[in-house]
């Protein structure tokens, strides 16, 4: 149960006492980032980064919602100390982004628009109430906020 409530509150971010949404999506900003800049380093292809990352979204998003599921019996449902889910949503919403910090702030910044006003359609999932759910309202707003941000990009506004 350990392994999961880490997971789960996304290294403990979960648990800060103040914004911990804001506080699992920094960490996943970070990261993602940090990951990013480790394979720009190595000199990996386009292609490479591009597939990589989906990977380890997917597999972060199959692994978060299992240990949702398991702290889901101590836990309420969706409680304020699960934010595995901010982390693959802002991900999502970083995906395939030049290594310019800017883009990674207006993707953190988009994100959590999305995830905190849930328009179009990401609320519907946030009350179905399951284990999944509690992923999807995220990946949704993920996909919402890359889109903004790859027009925001393309127009040469940010």
């Amino acid at each position: 149960m350990k392994l999961h409530k880490i997971i789960a509150s996304g290294l403990g971010t979960g648990y800060a006492p103040v914004a911990p949404g804001t506080a699992g999506s920094v960490l996943g900003i970070i990261l993602l980032w940090f990951l990013n800049n480790v394979l720009n380093k190595l000199g990996v292809s386009l292609l490479f980064v591009l597939v990589f990352n989906s990977l380890v979204i997917i597999f972060v998003l199959f692994s978060g919602v299992w240990s949702i599921k398991k702290v889901h019996k101590v836990w309420e449902h969706d409680a304020g100390k699960i934010v595995i889910d901010e982390i693959v949503g802002v991900w999502i919403a970083a995906f395939a982004v030049s290594l310019k910090w800017e883009y990674y702030l207006f993707a953190l910044v988009l994100f959590r628009f999305f995830d905190i006003f849930k328009p179009l359609g990401i609320r519907k999932f946030d009350k179905l109430k399951t284990d999944w759910s509690v992923m999807l309202d995220d990946v949704l707003a993920g996909i919402y906020s890359l889109i903004v941000l790859q027009c925001l990009i393309y127009f040469n506004i940010v």
